[in-house]
């Protein structure tokens, strides 16, 4: 993959954790940075490793689906985005239920706005990506933006939150379109590796 990919794909991955930091900020009276640090260390953390999971996964079942890898690439990258749009579009704007930021709700929704890059993993190991380069990508980008995310919750609330985590995914579904491109369209015509550059 690209440096222009892994970065959209990193920015597209840590918008649910962005969204889930701004309603994290909206709890806390005066948010400071070191709990803002805290707990973009623990999103951070837990959005590198879970695509290292992912991709473990898919590599042991690589070579049984790589005639229709680019397929399931598309397929899962789309869910994916779609699955973000739609649940960014229908969420209420209500106070949010939880009381305070302590460690373990961190955790549990960190695990929660993961569960798209453990999925992402297998698509990773279908496309042969550095997967240190990527995971380490993700986890940086989530760190950062979980990061700004409880330090800005107070001033901007939700809204902002369910307006990146839908531009994330249209990102993802912009990646496995030209995914798709790449493999199918492009391939009979000018030969795959058209796109190589970007992906």
């Amino acid at each position: 993959m690209s440096l222009v990919a892994i970065v959209v794909l990193a920015l597209s991955l840590s918008a649910d954790a962005f969204a889930a930091a701004l309603t994290k900020g909206t709890l806390l009276d005066r948010p400071r940075l070191g709990e803002a640090l805290r707990s973009g260390a623990i999103f951070g953390s837990v959005e590198a490793i879970t695509p290292v999971i992912g991709w473990a996964a898919g590599l042991a079942a690589s070579t049984l689906i790589a005639a229709i890898d680019h397929w399931i690439a598309f397929a899962l990258l789309g869910a994916i985005g779609g699955k973000m749009i739609w649940e960014a579009m229908r969420r209420a704007e209500g106070k949010p239920k939880a009381t305070r930021n302590s460690f373990w709700p961190l955790l549990v929704t960190a695990i929660g706005t993961s569960m798209d890059a453990l999925v992402i993993g297998v698509t990773l190991a279908l496309l042969n990506a550095n997967i240190v380069v990527v995971a380490l990508a993700i986890g940086c980008a989530s760190f950062v933006m979980t990061t700004i995310g409880v330090m800005i919750g107070q001033i901007v609330g939700a809204k902002l939150g369910r307006l990146a985590e839908a531009l994330g995914g249209f990102g993802l579904i912009a990646i496995g379109t030209l995914i798709l491109i790449e493999h199918t369209l492009l391939a009979s015509v000018a030969g795959p590796g058209h796109l190589a550059a970007f992906l």
